[in-house]
């Protein structure tokens, strides 16, 4: 029996005409001579539907409209039998079949060869006996377990060994909120796996009451097919025969279905998760526009951005990080638009990931992935805007979400997109040019501002006498490098103070930190009022840009810059300045230039930065991004 086993599963030929009507035949003939009793024990299996069929009753009952669910149950089996006889060979190349009392099981792997794909089986020599792991071929790369072409756990056959295996690894019995349900549908033994708080109750029991009218004839050889095709009532079942992913699909939030005697489960998807209802960004609030954000759900957040891409071409690919969190990582993508070689960098260097796990989401994941070191200013941008995501996708950008995070990086992002808003484009086109280069002016102002000045407090001599009054006009007992650091130390601590005070008194610890800073400092001669002023002005450029990562860089450049001047006064400036000048230039973000479109300079480009361009003349996608498509609509458009 082994070698005619052997023998056919060693022509490929006839396995992939599985889907042709003559190598249909073919393959019920050869079936028929290799397994005589099996097709005897299919005509009586045959002559039995045909029998029940001859009764009618209850179809009858069923066509009328008055027949119950079993007569409803016995309609879809006649149906079901007639199905899966008209396609045996398919079906016995995924399930187990019956043969006299004794099941036999072909062993066999997913391969691929030359474009050829071979038929799938499995094999086991007796009920007690463990199945041989298989290789099974994943599509995308994985760090979890059994997910990157590593050989598969299989799932046990009984379902005692099923139990005690879900007491030793998960936690059954012991862990409140892990659930297995124990039920006999038509003579079969089911056990449902599921946790608590993450699957929904609503839709268990509601498959847990139409399973309840199952009868043992309704249950052919293949269980888990008729289970799977006719008797489970959900929108999303699929199957599963190995024990690592069919673990991480349950802690996702998936319910799993055992079938005693049967080593692939149903995986069926009926998540719950704890969501908050979309609300505006904190960080990105606009005047005009929608005020919907994302939230800490994977699924709701896709789903933001596919209600305003209705484009059959955006894809979402799935990934999973980290081998104790199995955190998912979706990275979205309009497939004619995206350069195919940024993608696949993104997809490997996220496969690449070899991590504990994410609980910090997406900033870990950049951490693992971009490796910038101590480089502080940020090599991708965050938005937490459905709508800001939506338009970096339809330039050819590439957005990663991670699961329990609110907020979707877009890559690749250079400065200058780092320093623009939403709100820019929800004006007219003059008045959104107005508000960039305001915007613009402060952010250089809170990085250039105060250094500047401190040399000219410290070398007078350097201002020309209509500037004279630029310098401070007294002195304080403490020099003024020292009150710049002081006062930047004060504004940090008063930021995270307002962080972590509780809402209603948010506002009064400001006004007493206000109060202190401003007005007793000064009287007590700590501070001079030219100190507070400028870090004031640096202040509010900092809150004016639009990057909470780039404006706490620049901060923290403009602490460098006041110790270079206060201990090398100009030489310490243009150092600095150039040095600073030189890390932007250097950097690149996913082989793209920080820098870009100021160096490389590039005229088209420049222009969009300096200039809110009206949306139809806005025609050509960035170069930075290399898109499959650079014309956003047809030259003729106006």
């Amino acid at each position: 029996m082994e070698a005619l086993l052997l023998e056919a599963s060693a022509d490929p030929g006839e396995r992939a005409s599985g889907n042709d009507d003559n190598g249909l035949d073919d393959h019920e003939a050869k079936y028929a001579d290799l397994f005589p009793e099996e097709e005897q024990g299919r005509e009586k299996d045959s002559d039995r539907s045909h029998d029940a069929a001859g009764s009618g009753r209850k179809y009858d009952a069923a066509q009328e409209g008055h027949g119950r669910s079993g007569a409803k149950f016995e309609d879809k089996e006649r149906f079901g039998r007639d199905d899966e006889e008209e396609g045996a060979s398919r079906v016995r190349g995924q399930g187990d079949e019956e043969k006299g009392g004794s099941r036999v099981r072909a062993k066999g792997k997913a391969e691929q060869e030359a474009g050829s794909v071979h038929d799938q089986g499995k094999g086991e020599q007796g009920a007690d006996k463990s199945y041989v792991a298989m290789e099974k071929g994943r599509k995308g790369g994985h760090s979890a377990p059994g997910t990157n072409g590593e050989q598969v756990e299989p799932i046990p056959d009984k379902i005692e060994v099923f139990v005690e295996r879900l007491k030793d690894e998960v936690g059954y019995k012991t862990s409140f909120d892990v659930i297995v349900r124990q039920m006999t549908f038509g003579g079969k033994k089911t056990a449902f796996f599921m946790l608590n708080g993450l699957s929904n109750g609503l839709i268990m029991t509601e498959i847990l009451q139409r399973l309840s009218f199952l009868e043992s004839d309704n249950i052919s050889t293949h269980a888990v097919e008729s289970f799977m095709k006719l008797y489970v009532p959900a929108v999303q079942v699929e199957q599963e025969d190995d024990w690592t992913m069919m673990m991480t699909s349950v802690l996702s939030g998936s319910t799993g279905m055992y079938i005693d005697g049967e080593p692939t489960m149903l995986i069926v998807d009926a998540k719950s998760f704890p969501i908050r209802s979309p609300e505006e960004p904190a960080l990105e609030r606009v005047v005009r526009g929608s005020r919907d954000g994302f939230v800490e759900t994977l699924l709701m957040n896709v789903s933001l951005v596919r209600r305003r891409l209705r484009d059959p071409m955006l894809r979402y690919e799935i990934l999973r990080v980290g081998e104790r969190t199995r955190s998912d990582v979706c990275i979205a993508y309009i497939d004619d638009i995206v350069d195919k070689k940024l993608l696949e960098a993104i997809r490997d260097k996220i496969s690449a990931v070899e991590i504990d796990g994410l609980p910090l989401a997406d900033k870990q994941l950049e951490e693992a992935t971009v490796k910038r070191g101590w480089n502080p200013y940020p090599l991708v941008r965050y938005s937490e805007r459905p709508d800001v995501v939506a338009a970096h996708l339809l330039d050819g950008n590439v957005a990663v979400f991670v699961d329990t995070s609110p907020s979707v990086m877009i890559l690749p992002t250079s400065f200058f997109d780092l320093v623009q808003h939403a709100e820019e484009n929800r004006q007219t086109p003059f008045i959104g040019t107005y508000l960039r280069w305001v915007r613009f002016l402060g952010i250089m102002g809170s990085l250039l501002l105060v250094p500047l000045w401190l040399l000219f407090a410290l070398k007078p001599e350097m201002l020309p006498a209509a500037l004279s009054f630029i310098g401070p006009a007294k002195t304080s007992r403490l020099p003024i490098a020292i009150q710049f650091l002081l006062a930047e130390v004060g504004i940090d601590l008063m930021r995270m103070a307002a962080i972590h005070t509780p809402t209603p008194l948010a506002l009064a610890i400001s006004l007493v930190s206000a109060i202190l800073v401003g007005d007793i400092a000064v009287q007590t001669g700590l501070f001079i009022n030219e100190v507070i002023l400028y870090m004031a002005v640096a202040a509010v450029g900092m809150f004016a840009t639009p990057s909470y990562e780039l404006s706490l860089a620049n901060r923290v450049v403009r602490l460098l810059l006041i110790c270079l001047v206060a201990v090398f006064h100009v030489p310490g400036l243009v150092v600095g300045w150039t040095a600073v000048f030189l890390i932007l230039v250097m950097q690149r973000s996913f082989n793209r230039p920080y820098m870009w479109p100021f160096i490389p300079f590039d005229a088209r480009g420049m222009l969009k930065i300096l200039l809110r361009l009206p949306v139809m003349q806005n025609k050509k996608r960035p170069n930075l991004l290399r898109p499959q498509q650079s014309d956003k609509m047809p030259e003729s458009g106006s």
